[in-house]
């Protein structure tokens, strides 16, 4: 028979390895890379509106490097419970001309992004909920910028030399 001891240290050391493994990959998903699965026809033609599945990396934004031309992952500033996925167009400071109403008519309008915001668009202009509609929003609540394409596997690779 097997000391109880024994059986108590094996079980300790098997719970630990479990408890070490969802630490890793609780910081790898909080901090460093996330998988993001997009939906919805804003970011027609880049993001098609079959179900895709994306890698994201946190770092860039987390340090300020979110660049002109990156699409994101920013927490709505309508519903902080819900992400959505959209072109970074401007950063602080930036004059942008944007067509206010693209499906009523082509009247343009011009704003300063404000210091801490951004101004974010979907690359479909007729179905997109974007800055057009509520504003620059604040720079903290972009999470991640997408790097990699994962699903469909026969798009896998770069996103960016998609």
């Amino acid at each position: 028979m097997v000391p109880l001891r024994s059986i108590i240290k094996e079980a300790c050391e098997k719970s630990l390895i479990v408890a070490k493994f969802f630490c890793v990959l609780h910081v790898t998903n909080k901090y460093l890379i996330d998988p993001v699965q997009t939906i919805g026809p804003s970011m027609l033609p880049t993001i098609d509106v079959t179900p895709s599945l994306y890698l994201a990396e946190r770092i860039s934004p987390r340090f300020g490097k979110a660049a002109q031309g990156d699409i994101v992952i920013l927490r709505s500033p309508r519903n902080p419970r819900m992400c959505i996925t959209k072109r970074l167009v401007g950063l602080e400071g930036d004059t942008i001309t944007y067509v206010a109403d693209p499906n009523k008519d082509d009247k343009q309008e011009t704003v300063v992004v404000p210091k801490g915001h951004v101004w974010i668009e979907g690359d479909n202009k007729y179905k997109s909920n974007d800055s057009r509609n509520f504003g620059p929003v604040p720079y903290g609540l972009i999470e991640s910028r997408l790097f990699w394409k994962v699903s469909p596997l026969k798009d896998f690779g770069s996103f960016w030399n998609k």
